[in-house]
């Protein structure tokens, strides 16, 4: 079983190993996010309506982040942008600890966002460059382990960071990280240069293609629904924790961390299996959007603290069957030379799920309770399984088709 563990990490090239190392860095400096719900109602005393603007401002700072990303890493080229990302993001987590008013607030986080959501987009774009297409999805998954194995460590260093220290802590932690990480990648990753770079204006390449494609703007609303029950996790959840059963910070890292080891275990080799038995991206999906839909049932059903490890470990697989093959999905149909126009658009998704997640989740619990927010999220979650996989048969008949006027073609007098 270890070796064939291992042989899923077997013929990366470097520059894939140090975009994980630097992606491994960053996330354990990135203490920051699974706290911030916590945060801004403890220590700044903002209510849930506050917190909720305070995260619209997170969403559609994320919104601007991965548009500009694919725009500016088809001109200026991907590396430029993950160097600009990493910095700034580092240089604005540093000033937070100095913001308390909630106009303030909400104008950083805004920033913050804005250029961290830039590194995403541009690293996928990246891959391209230094990966096949068949390896393109392990080398994802090993990007994905990497910022994993620093959710095991990031929040489980946050919440004995709060309780040993100060909230004031978290910013310079992170932000010192995401200045270190890209002092790390400058010096051992150069800029991939082609030779030649084509001129593609003449050719009439469509800009607005991604929103003509059917089956990628469903698998882009379908993403965003699983952003929304996903960020939860990181917003409502940990509050949840504390209101409802009075656990601690470090009890709500513990069960981020807890996630990071199932992560760290499963997922390159769950990808692998997925794809050695020719699962198609969108079943994956589908069985992903369950997985989390029975989660959040677990939280209506169960009022007693132990449901949060079956709550992180159902999570956490539907998040790798989700998360990876969507952008797998996007990828396989991205138009040539519009790779970055595709996955910013794509990557928009996410935003949005930020800019609707927690006010909408937190509008239900001021409102009503936390149940009722359970179960919203659990009814979304399969309605949106059982509409995922109406996309699958559209896809198929789609290639279905295409065969049929290939072979045409072929006997075409």
């Amino acid at each position: 079983m270890l070796n064939r563990y291992l042989g899923n990490f077997k013929n990366f090239p470097r520059e894939i190993w140090i975009l994980a190392l630097i992606t491994l860095v960053n996330r354990i400096g990135a203490v920051v996010v699974p706290f911030l719900s916590k945060y801004f109602k403890d220590e700044l005393h903002l209510s849930y309506s506050q917190i909720g603007w305070v995260m619209v401002c997170f969403g559609i700072g994320s919104l601007f982040g991965t548009f500009f990303s694919g725009k500016l890493s088809d001109i200026f080229g991907a590396y430029k942008v993950m160097v600009f990302s990493l910095f700034g993001s580092g240089v604005v987590l540093l000033s937070l600890q100095f913001v308390k008013t909630f106009e303030l607030l909400c104008l950083t986080i805004f920033f913050l966002t804005a250029i961290a959501d830039m590194y995403r987009p541009a690293m996928m774009v990246s891959l391209n460059d230094y990966v096949s297409n068949e390896s393109r999805v392990r080398a994802l998954s090993l990007l994905r382990m990497a910022t994993n194995m620093g959710l095991v460590v990031g929040p489980v260093l946050g919440g004995l960071l709060i309780i040993n220290s100060e909230y004031n802590t978290l910013f310079i932690v992170d932000g010192l990280t995401s200045i270190i990480s890209v002092c790390f990648f400058v010096f051992f990753v150069k800029e991939k240069k082609l030779l030649y770079k084509l001129q593609m204006n003449a050719v009439g390449q469509d800009r607005f293609a991604p929103l003509k494609d059917f089956p990628f703007v469903m698998n882009w609303i379908i993403a965003l629904i699983t952003g929304y029950l996903y960020f939860q996790v990181f917003s409502i959840v940990p509050i949840y924790h504390k209101e409802a059963y009075q656990l601690s910070e470090f009890d709500s890292g513990m069960f981020l961390g807890f996630s990071g080891v199932i992560f760290i275990l499963f997922e390159l080799a769950l990808v692998n299996f997925v794809q050695k038995n020719k699962i198609t991206d969108l079943v994956a999906i589908t069985i992903g959007l369950v997985l989390i839909g029975t989660s959040y049932l677990l939280l209506f059903l169960v009022h007693q603290p132990w449901v949060f490890w079956i709550f992180m470990l159902l999570m956490s697989f539907g998040n790798m069957l989700t998360f990876a093959f969507a952008s797998g999905f996007v990828m396989n149909r991205s138009h040539k030379n519009l790779e970055g126009l595709f996955m910013s658009t794509f990557q928009m998704s996410y935003g949005f799920a930020h800019v609707f997640s927690s006010k909408t989740g937190l509008t239900i619990v001021q409102n009503y309770d936390y149940n009722t927010n359970w179960t919203f999220n659990y009814i979304l979650a399969f309605a949106t399984a059982f509409s995922t996989y109406l996309i699958f048969i559209v896809v198929k008949k789609e290639q279905k088709k295409v065969k049929e006027d290939i072979m045409v073609s072929f006997f075409k007098k």
